[in-house]
């Protein structure tokens, strides 16, 4: 029997956060990329209260709630890998200092143009204890918005209107490396979270616009010029978003780092440390790229420009790993609604990733309606189990293959 070596990965976000094994030939050149900052220390209680205590660039929460009367505490969903319910009793030990009772308080989903969440999936996110206690909402981003202002780029800003009746407006979110906006986190939170559907297409727009223009618009790279970054920092000063609690993790979705503050002034801080979190040394030029879909698995898609790049530049197999129980979350604005319909951004054929000779999919959960937007199904090889990958790949390396294989391609990117 053939020697194997063996690389442990996360997979099921939300459902159990379970282990997946990858066993590959002992005479394969194997490179495990972790993220630079996987094994940094994780955040102790009292590093959080600090954080919450000494904001950056604005008053704690327990000052800005003087006088307030409305609260609504906007978090991101499921698609996101932030444990918001770790953070939670620290915002309401905030408000309850300030003098703000629970009757005063909401909490909202800022899923933007994703599937808005049921209780079961509040709960995962929240806790029980929050649902109990609050009501929580999930945003539409179709009804009851409400029209606040333009952007100088030309993005009319219309939000929630249970987040413009609110007085105190608080977001809970993380940073992370996004395919157009650079890193998510700070006014992510309203636009797209909690804003219209026309408004996050205009936004969107945005990327489109610098591509044709040839600006850079990619994972992790160009944020201080980055235009669809910008516009959405402008719509939050414009939705009157007070203060933004951020959190960045390792590839295990622990806290390793804590942002809280003016939502300008925290997001800029926390990207000058993403940077160097999330930043992975580059194994280039490899015959197979493994990149696993865990931190943002129902949105896996964010898996494959890690891999690609890695690949060879005469072409490679590129092997995306996505165990998420819920498959691809819909997408209003981008995803497919039937076999020739979909959102407003919706392209019914992709091509293969650039220099992906062949597309391995590695999943339980094959998702057929979403998994387009990865690559073309005719085109995808899909494997239930990792040993039915194995054989495949084995079939077209039987002496050796240099291999990448990426924890959380989600949550990783390569500096340019």
């Amino acid at each position: 029997m053939t020697e194997l070596q063996n690389v442990r990965l996360r997979q099921e976000a939300w459902y159990g956060d379970t282990e997946f094994t990858v066993s590959l030939p002992a005479s394969w050149d194997v490179n495990v990329c972790r993220m630079r900052g996987h094994d940094r220390p994780l955040l102790e209680e009292e590093d959080i209260s600090q954080a919450f205590i000494r904001p950056i660039g604005s008053p704690p929460i327990r000052e800005l709630a003087k006088d307030k009367k409305q609260v609504a505490i906007l978090f991101d969903d499921l698609a996101r890998p932030t444990p918001v319910h770790k953070l939670i009793p620290f915002v309401l030990e905030e408000l309850r200092i300030g003098g703000i009772p629970d009757e005063h308080i909401r909490f909202i989903c800022a899923q933007g143009a994703h599937r808005a969440l049921m209780r079961l999936d509040f709960v995962k996110k929240l806790g029980e204890e929050v649902l109990d206690r609050f009501p929580v909402y999930s945003h539409n981003p179709y009804e009851n918005c409400e029209y606040v202002g333009t952007t100088s780029r030309g993005t009319p800003v219309s939000i929630n209107k249970e987040v413009l009746n609110c007085d105190l407006k608080i977001g809970i979110g993380g940073i992370y490396p996004h395919s157009v906006a650079s890193f998510s986190g700070g006014g992510k939170i309203i636009l797209p979270g909690v804003a219209s559907i026309d408004t996050i297409q205009a936004n969107h727009s945005l990327a489109r616009l610098a591509r044709q223009a040839g600006r850079s618009i990619s994972f992790g790279t160009g944020f201080e010029e980055n235009e669809l970054r910008l516009d959405i920092a402008e719509a939050a000063q414009i939705a009157r978003l007070d203060i933004k609690v951020d959190a960045l993790l390792n590839d295990r979705r622990e806290i390793i780092a804590l942002f809280v503050g003016e939502p300008l002034a925290e997001h800029i801080e926390g990207v000058k440390l993403a940077k160097e979190v999330y930043a992975t040394d580059a194994v280039p030029g490899v015959d197979i790229a493994i990149s696993n879909g865990y931190g943002k698995g129902t949105e896996s898609y964010h898996a494959v420009h890690i891999g690609t790049s890695m690949l060879s530049e005469a072409g490679g197999d590129l092997v995306i790993i996505s165990n998420s129980p819920e498959g691809i979350v819909p997408h209003y604005l981008m995803g497919a609604w039937g076999e020739d319909t979909g959102g407003r951004f919706w392209q019914k054929r992709r091509p293969l990733p650039p220099k992906a000779k062949r597309f391995i999919l590695v999943s339980k959960y094959l998702d057929r309606a979403q998994s387009g937007r990865l690559a073309p199904l005719d085109l995808m090889t899909w494997c239930r189990t990792w040993p039915e990958a194995l054989e495949v790949l084995r079939q077209d390396y039987p002496s050796g293959a240099k291999v990448a294989v990426i924890p959380d391609g989600t949550i990783q990117y390569v500096p340019a």
